[in-house]
């Protein structure tokens, strides 16, 4: 099955504004574009300018706090429910304003006792689930290494799936990032097969330096390969910081345009 790229715009086409970013996309080719928040911006202002570009919001996270601060998601801190409920309410508005069927959640680092820390969590995530589950919403759970994010409660693949067991959820998946992924755990191919049906979005980056894919130790052609022969039907995003301007980063992308629909 031929894979789908999408273009993260937290990442790539920094060299114009925000707003600018999505044309830009278009023109390099994608079809799709995710990032990290949308919330700086008017929902009207952001439906214009998808209008305009012709390209799908493939996935956005749920508010996760105060980002330049260091803040990494609201939903294992016990005395920010209410606010964390109410960010859910908020990011399925803009979703709805977007045409975005995927959100994705980031747990947060705890502030306190991490046991207390994840009995919030997955009273949360239950709550978001079944929330976005009513307004035809897929919600997604990333981990997130813990080099770059010292602290953060939920790192692996293993513990996310953990979290996600424990919720009884049919609308949690797992947000699998190769990047995080090589970090904390290795073994990508072997966690891709084992539970593909689990994940409802891939991202990905090389590592050392979360640069293209190419750029580091990472053998993508190989897991490409891999999840075209398991069938694989989701997004692949494109969440790496170019080394050089972005429009120089896609060189490990022409195979798979040559071979494959894969930007939709």
């Amino acid at each position: 099955m031929p894979l789908k790229f999408c273009a993260n715009l937290s990442f790539l086409f920094g060299e114009h504004a925000f707003l600018d970013r999505f044309a830009a996309a278009a023109r390099a080719g994608f079809a799709g574009v995710e990032f990290h928040f949308p919330y700086a911006h008017d929902k009207a202002v952001l439906a214009e300018v998808l209008l305009t570009s012709g390209v799908e919001v493939v996935l956005f996270n749920l508010p996760a706090g105060d980002w330049e601060a260091g803040e990494r998601g609201l939903a294992c801190q016990p005395a920010r429910k209410a606010e964390f409920q109410d960010g859910v309410g908020r990011a399925i508005e803009y979703a709805e304003a977007l045409g975005c069927t995927r959100l994705n959640c980031l747990a947060g680092i705890p502030d306190g006792d991490r046991g207390r820390a994840f009995e919030t969590l997955v009273d949360n995530l239950k709550f978001a689930a079944a929330v976005t589950q009513r307004a035809g919403i897929r919600l997604m759970f990333e981990p997130l290494n813990t080099r770059d994010t010292p602290g953060f409660l939920v790192a692996t693949s293993a513990e996310a799936l953990r979290v996600i067991d424990a919720t009884e959820s049919r609308n949690l998946f797992l947000q699998y990032d190769v990047y995080h992924a090589q970090v904390m755990e290795g073994d990508l191919a072997r966690t891709l097969e084992a539970h593909l049906p689990r994940i409802g979005h891939i991202q990905i980056a090389d590592n050392p330096g979360r640069h293209e894919p190419g750029s580091g130790e990472i053998h993508f052609p190989f897991l490409f390969r891999r999840l075209e022969a398991l069938g694989y039907a989701g997004w692949i995003g494109c969440e790496y910081r170019p080394r050089g301007d972005t429009s120089d980063s896609f060189g490990w992308l022409a195979p798979w345009r040559a071979t494959t629909s894969n930007t939709g």
